[in-house]
């Protein structure tokens, strides 16, 4: 058969592979494919939006038009070009507590499941962490250390890792007690082959999935902690702050607020929604 004749039958399987995908997993499908082309606006946000500091107090407060098309802030920047830029930190914190609270997660959960003496001592910790509220708790740490990218990051992974710890101990503790687990300890294995072998890919599914909610926990917090000026400099766009910067011309320029908050309710569904299709696409019994 020639080339020309496989690249259609090429293009139909996917064709088809896709729309079975979409089928059996639409939250899924509907949730990535929103991420990905917030991502996308994010990235590409200065090859056609304009600069989001940029200020002109003759245009303030202008309603949406062909020239700012989610009309201008009180300062006169441009609500469109803030919101899209926006996008961009509250992607790079929720994608890096996730990634944090996962690799965090599966390294002390690991530790504290299969280890008696390292649980006693950090579950109790955990604990601790856990007792206290996690926004409270992030406004002190951002108290202290002051406000910036990597603050808010920090503020906001220490009270979300106790969860992802909790999630993978609770898993290990089951694992370790299987027969193949038991005979592999029996026959000599080295520790780390166990862990590695045995009781790290059970915790895979869960732990990915569990990021996906981390990640829209962390877009929320970072957006609140904006908000209550705990969080990201004003000089940032962000959504936390284009809101706080406008709650007093909610009346006369509802556009200010509502575009910000319109695209954190978006955001936050469609991980929410991939979470949750990740999550029956990952499950073995949905699968059957």
């Amino acid at each position: 058969m020639s080339d020309v004749a496989i690249l259609p039958i090429a293009a139909e399987v996917r064709r088809h592979g896709l729309r079975r995908l979409f089928q059996r997993h639409p939250t899924m499908v509907i949730g990535g494919t929103v991420i990905a082309a917030m991502v996308l606006l994010a990235l590409a946000a200065p090859l056609f939006a304009p600069n989001p500091l940029s200020m002109n107090p003759m245009h303030r407060l202008r309603p949406p038009s062909g020239v700012h098309w989610f009309g201008t802030d009180p300062l006169g920047r441009d609500v469109f070009a803030r919101t899209v830029y926006g996008a961009r930190i509250s992607l790079f914190v929720g994608l890096t507590v996730a990634l944090g609270g996962v690799a965090g997660g599966l390294v002390f959960g690991l530790l504290c499941g299969f280890y008696r003496r390292i649980d006693a001592m950090v579950m109790r910790l955990m604990d601790g962490l856990m007792a206290i509220p996690s926004i409270l708790l992030a406004i002190a740490l951002v108290s202290l250390w002051q406000g910036g990218v990597p603050v808010v990051i920090l503020a906001i992974l220490i009270p979300e890792l106790p969860r992802d710890v909790r999630l993978v101990r609770s898993i290990v503790l089951g694992v370790r007690e299987r027969p193949y687990v038991e005979a592999a300890i029996a026959g000599g294995a080295r520790t780390s082959k166990i862990l590695r072998r045995h009781i790290l890919p059970s915790t895979i599914a869960p732990l990915t999935v569990q990021g996906t909610y981390v990640c829209a926990s962390a877009i929320l917090v970072e957006a609140g902690l904006s908000f209550l000026g705990a969080g990201i400099p004003p000089s940032i766009p962000t959504w936390g702050n284009m809101i706080a910067g406008s709650e007093l011309y909610l009346a006369l320029a509802p556009w200010t607020i509502f575009c910000p908050g319109i695209a954190l309710a978006i955001l936050v569904l469609a991980v929410n929604l991939f979470g949750d299709g990740l999550r029956d696409w990952l499950d073995p019994r949905f699968a059957r």
